[in-house]
């Protein structure tokens, strides 16, 4: 009598055939899909939705982001003119609680939203990612946009508050000269090719240091203090403060930030070309200002 293994039939043969493949096979199948995949570069709003939080929570986000960075610009604004007269040590203080104020907001809030706390920068970001779905959707722009200028306009209101001032007053400081205006468009063209030019470099995890050291330098170097923001500069015409704007100079002055933005979208095509889907952030993480 032999062991002999009985001679596979037409059923050994079925068997086989429901036999799942081995874990390798469908490791390999898995890595072939994932091959075919386009890979996000990680920007700014990004529609991966591996890193994204829900449309009603980064709106959130947004909201109280730009609320308290306009907090952060007014109420240090009243804080320094009651401390001291001299100008210059006025916008010192100013531009440092800008610097601290905003490099930890968008620390804090780029892992929700991206931390845009801009219409400006938004509308960038959805302009230069429009064409790759690597960017925020319009219905998004839109909703944040709309959350910005409210959290601006609260964060006024706070500020005025937490100083015991009228609550809502409009500003009587007349920024209305063309070089104020060329001001603000270099200001925000700086910032929107900073803010795109870190993330085709791959560098977008440097956003909170390298947004606030920018907007600091900005304070100095612009005959405008560098407001750079539309919705900012729409909560600051409710304050009759240093920091303030009159509700009449405002046209002009988003005007020239929105001129500021186009440039600054301009630069980053011109030095760094059109985005691809080949290349990721280090930190694969969505930043942002």
């Amino acid at each position: 009598m032999t062991n002999e293994a009985p001679p596979a039939g037409p059923g050994a043969a079925a068997d086989a055939v429901r036999q799942p493949p081995n874990r390798e096979a469908r490791n390999a199948g898995a890595r072939s899909e994932a091959a075919r995949q386009p890979v996000c570069t990680g920007c700014t709003g990004c529609t991966d939705r591996r890193t994204t939080r829900s449309l009603a929570r980064r709106v959130a986000a947004e909201a109280v982001g730009t609320g308290l960075l306009v907090a952060v610009a007014v109420g240090s604004g009243i804080q320094a003119s009651q401390l001291s007269h001299d100008a210059g040590v006025q916008l010192l203080a100013n531009s440092l609680a800008a610097v601290f104020g905003l490099g930890v907001l968008i620390a804090l809030l780029g892992p929700v939203s991206g931390a845009h706390l801009n219409p400006a920068v938004t509308l960038s970001v959805w302009y230069a990612g429009r064409r790759h779905g690597c960017g925020p959707a319009l219905r998004e722009v839109a909703a944040y946009a709309a959350a910005q200028v409210v959290g601006a306009v609260g964060g006024a209101v706070l500020a005025d508050a937490m100083f015991a001032r009228p609550l809502v007053k409009l500003s009587t400081h007349e920024r209305s000269a063309g070089h104020l205006w060329l001001g603000e468009a270099v200001a925000t063209a700086g910032l929107i090719l900073l803010v795109l030019g870190l993330e085709r470099a791959g560098r977008a995890r440097l956003a909170p240091v390298s947004v606030a050291a920018y907007i600091g330098a900005a304070y100095w170097f612009t005959s405008s203090s560098a407001f750079a923001n539309p919705a900012m500069t729409i909560g600051r015409s409710l304050t009759d403060t240093a920091a303030g704007i009159a509700p009449a100079s405002l046209v002009p002055f988003i005007a020239a930030q929105l001129i500021g933005a186009a440039l600054g979208l301009g630069a980053v095509a011109a030095l760094y070309g059109r985005p691809g889907h080949g290349e990721r952030d280090e930190a694969g993480a969505v930043s942002g200002s």
